[in-house]
C-alpha cells in the first residue's frame, strides 16, 4: 500500500534496528484520510471471506479496525488490557506479551460479544513476534470461532511473526513489510501475491 509506505518514509522515525515509531498517524495520533484508506483495502481483501466481527486489541490497533468494520459493515471487539468492574466474569483470557514495551499483559474479551458462528479478522497494527496476533487467535479459538485471517498494517519481517502465523495455517495479509531498519533507514520487503 504505496501512501502507507509514503508515510512510513516521510513520518517515521527509526529508533534502533528493531523499532519504527510511528506515532504521527497510527498509534498516537492518528491520520484518518489514511485510515479509510487502510479500511478500505482490508475490506477488498476481505470482501468475500464471510466476516461478521473484527477482533484487536487496545489500543492501537482500533482505529484501522474501525475503519475496516465501516467498509465490511460489521461490528469491531476488542481485547482489553485491563480489568475494569464491568469487566470481571465469562471472559476468553489470554497473556500477550509486547515486543515494543518489554511487558506482558493479560487481555481479555467478554464471551457475549464472541460467538461460533463467528467468522473473524484480526487486525493489528505492527506484526514483530506474532504474540499479539496468536492471543487474539487464542481467543478467537475459545469461542470456537473462526479465524478468517489476520491483517496487520505494519510487519518486520526480520522478526518471526509471519513465519509462525503461517505454520500454525493462518492467512496473513500486510500492507506495508520492512525487511530492515538499518542504519537508521526503512527498507521494505516485496508484498506477497
Amino acid at each position: 500500500m504505496e501512501l502507507l509506505k509514503q508515510k512510513i518514509v516521510h513520518e517515521g522515525i527509526v529508533l534502533n534496528n528493531n523499532v519504527l515509531k510511528v506515532d504521527s498517524f497510527l498509534n498516537h495520533q492518528i491520520d484518518p484520510k489514511l485510515m479509510l484508506e487502510i479500511g478500505k483495502y482490508f475490506a477488498e481483501l476481505y470482501r468475500e471471506a464471510g466476516i461478521t466481527k473484527i477482533l484487536t486489541i487496545e489500543s492501537s490497533g482500533i482505529a484501522p479496525a474501525v475503519f475496516t468494520a465501516l467498509q465490511l459493515d460489521v461490528t469491531v471487539v476488542f481485547a482489553r488490557k485491563r480489568k475494569s468492574l464491568t469487566l470481571q466474569t465469562d471472559l476468553y483470557t489470554e497473556t500477550v506479551h509486547s515486543f515494543t514495551k518489554k511487558e506482558t499483559n493479560e487481555v481479555s474479551v467478554s464471551q457475549k460479544f464472541l460467538n461460533s458462528n463467528d467468522r473473524i479478522l484480526i487486525i493489528d497494527d505492527f506484526l514483530a513476534n506474532g504474540d499479539a496476533a496468536l492471543a487474539m487467535a487464542r481467543i478467537v479459538e475459545q469461542a470456537q470461532a473462526t479465524v478468517a485471517g489476520i491483517g496487520i498494517v505494519i510487519e518486520k519481517t526480520f522478526q518471526p511473526g509471519f513465519s509462525r502465523l503461517k505454520e500454525l495455517g493462518y492467512r496473513v495479509d500486510s500492507l506495508a513489510r520492512i525487511a530492515s531498519l538499518e542504519n537508521g533507514q526503512v527498507y521494505f520487503a516485496p508484498n506477497l501475491p
